[in-house]
């Protein structure tokens, strides 16, 4: 098939290649784009080729390129869009609108084209230009499990002033009654399959699932709605347990511990609207809130083996009270007592002549004072005054991390925790196997069965409280090397300060942050 002829050179067509005689060298080949623009069928192997024919005579055709379809349909690599090319000029798209049209669908149809085909207007197609004919539908990705608790209200001191008194106030306890909301799960969404332009099918990928944590013993999982959600099985107050949400027993003493309660040791959480009278003591595993005003004077021991200590006013140690607490303690003031916390000593106004122990000890920044004593923590010290006027001897320690030693302690009760946790394991095994046949055991048998359990329950909180420790010994090996005491107004001479194996006995006045930088303390 002849495609141009004239006095220079003729193009021909044949079996979708194209050929070239040229009759009189000499052709601009800058004047052979017009030619292009009007046969846009015509593709060219290269310049180059054309060059070199237009500048010779030649007795035989040369092939110069090919002759493309008028229609062409390109699917791309991931098989999610298809395109249509249409090699014909403007003119003779307008002027055979129903004939291209034809050819497009058929062409769609060769190519196994059958999902997502869009609507076009052949008359908005440009010649060479890929034109959008079909877009396939993607897969649509599930979404996560969403995973939502009861927030625990943080446990944060407030010291307000009303310009005659200052008092400490904190929502300690959060009571919780049976059947309450806890916790929720929407679960996963497995996502919706796509298919793409060749009416495949294309898989999601389904949302990640995850577990729900909770206490067992103290709250259940119910299906509501479509989601999982998590209520309590008891009246108490909202716990952590072993990182797990859940519900720890209650027992709040509407007035003071003392001659008509006894000492009081229990197994969960305590709130005393009293207070605890001089000589008693109270125990108990969980939070112990004492929230009479006046604070306590001259009681014993009060300690909470795994959660806080709350006391709204003040200690009046008397020279032989102790606090301690397997978290933190929280107190207005205190004077001539023990405190011992595992994690951080909280303290409104002032400490005079106590000895403070925990990880890191907070006196109010403003106007709080440590006034005789010793404050030894792990990694922080702050308070607005230390010492006084008459130069009271103030010990400020801070004592270092050896983490060769700590990591070797870490290992080493990671071991047994280990170990706990087997034997756990081994007790739950043991009694999931008898309960079946609890009615049928004798009276020896089942003293059996319960020693185990008492057992297992000894086992676990034991496990929980090494576990608290290697938390805890993990967080030191992470803040070493960061120890400082800050007193952010007065220092006063007799005040000792010690990080790591470096002092110094203060002998004026100053305030400031004091760090250990190269290796040397900063006083």
């Amino acid at each position: 098939m002849i495609l141009v002829r004239n006095d220079k050179f003729e193009i021909t067509e044949e079996n979708g290649k194209v050929y070239m005689l040229t009759y009189s060298a000499g052709y601009p080949l800058k004047e052979f784009d017009s030619i292009l623009r009007s046969h846009p069928r015509l593709k060219l192997s290269n310049f180059s080729i054309l060059k070199n024919v237009l500048a010779t005579e030649s007795t035989s055709p040369v092939e110069i390129g090919r002759w493309l379809p008028n229609v062409k349909a390109e699917i791309a690599r991931d098989k999610m869009s298809a395109s249509i090319f249409v090699y014909e000029t403007h003119d003779y798209v307008l002027k055979n609108k129903e004939k291209l049209t034809q050819q497009i669908l058929e062409t769609i149809e060769n190519e196994g084209i059958v999902h997502g085909i869009l609507d076009f207007d052949i008359s908005k197609i440009e010649s060479g230009k890929a034109f959008l004919i079909a877009q396939g539908t993607p897969p649509v990705a599930g979404t996560d499990a969403q995973i939502t608790y009861l927030p625990k209200p943080e446990r944060k001191p407030v010291i307000r002033e009303d310009g005659k008194a200052d008092y400490y106030d904190m929502n300690f306890i959060s009571e919780i009654s049976e059947g309450s909301w806890l916790g929720e799960k929407i679960p996963a969404t497995s996502g919706k399959q796509g298919e793409n332009v060749l009416g495949e099918i294309m898989a999601t990928v389904p949302g990640r699932d995850f577990p729900i944590r909770y206490d067992k013993k103290s709250a259940y999982e119910v299906e509501e709605d479509g989601k999982t959600v998590i209520r309590s099985k008891i009246a108490g107050v909202l716990d952590d347990v072993k990182g797990m949400i859940g519900v720890n027993r209650h027992l709040p003493i509407n007035g003071d511990v003392g001659v008509e309660t006894g000492n009081l040791e229990f197994d969960g959480s305590l709130s005393i609207r009293g207070t605890v009278s001089s000589g008693y003591t109270v125990i108990a595993t969980g939070d112990i809130s004492i929230e009479g005003a006046e604070g306590v004077s001259g009681a014993k021991l009060i300690k909470s083996i795994e959660g806080d200590v709350y006391i709204r006013g003040g200690i009046f140690g008397l020279g032989s009270t102790i606090i301690e607490a397997g978290g933190n303690i929280f107190v207005k003031h205190v004077n001539e007592a023990n405190l011992v916390a595992a994690d951080s000593i909280h303290i409104g106004s002032y400490s005079l002549g106590s000895q403070l122990s925990a990880h890191s000890i907070f006196v109010d920044e403003r106007r709080g004072k440590i006034i005789g004593g010793r404050a030894i923590a792990k990694n922080t010290i702050v308070t607005a005054i230390s010492g006084n006027r008459l130069e009271r001897r103030t010990d400020l320690i801070i004592e270092s991390v050896n983490k060769q030693e700590r990591y070797s302690s870490m290992q080493e009760k990671a071991t047994q925790l280990n170990s706990l946790q087997a034997e756990i394991s081994n007790h739950e095994e043991k009694i999931k196997n008898l309960l079946p046949f609890l009615n049928k055991m004798s009276k020896e048998q089942i003293a059996t069965f319960e020693e185990t359990k008492q057992s297992l329950t000894k086992l676990k909180a034991d496990a929980l409280i090494i576990d608290r420790e290697v938390k805890l010994i993990m967080d030191e090996m992470r803040h070493a090397g960061k120890e400082e005491i800050i007193v952010t107004k007065e220092a006063h001479p007799g005040t000792y300060v010690q990080i790591g194996k470096k002092s110094s006995l203060l002998s004026k006045m100053t305030n400031g942050k004091f760090l250990i930088e190269l290796g040397e303390l900063n006083v």
